[in-house]
């Protein structure tokens, strides 16, 4: 996985971790549903590029 795409992924779960609160606080169940999509996806993320490099590594 490219620096790149790790600190993107790694913001996505960051924004989410910080949407998540912010439904905590105010008591919007959407904030935080929205914010919880956006840390799975960044750990979806991670999981694909983490079997890409695994793949990668394998065929080398």
């Amino acid at each position: 996985m490219s620096t790149e795409d790790r600190a993107k992924a790694t913001g996505k779960n960051l924004e989410g971790k910080a949407q998540e609160a912010l439904g905590n606080i105010t008591g919007d169940p959407e904030d935080k549903a929205e914010g919880k999509a956006k840390q799975a996806e960044s750990q979806a993320r991670h999981a694909a590029e983490d079997l890409k490099d695994k793949a990668k590594e394998a065929l080398e």
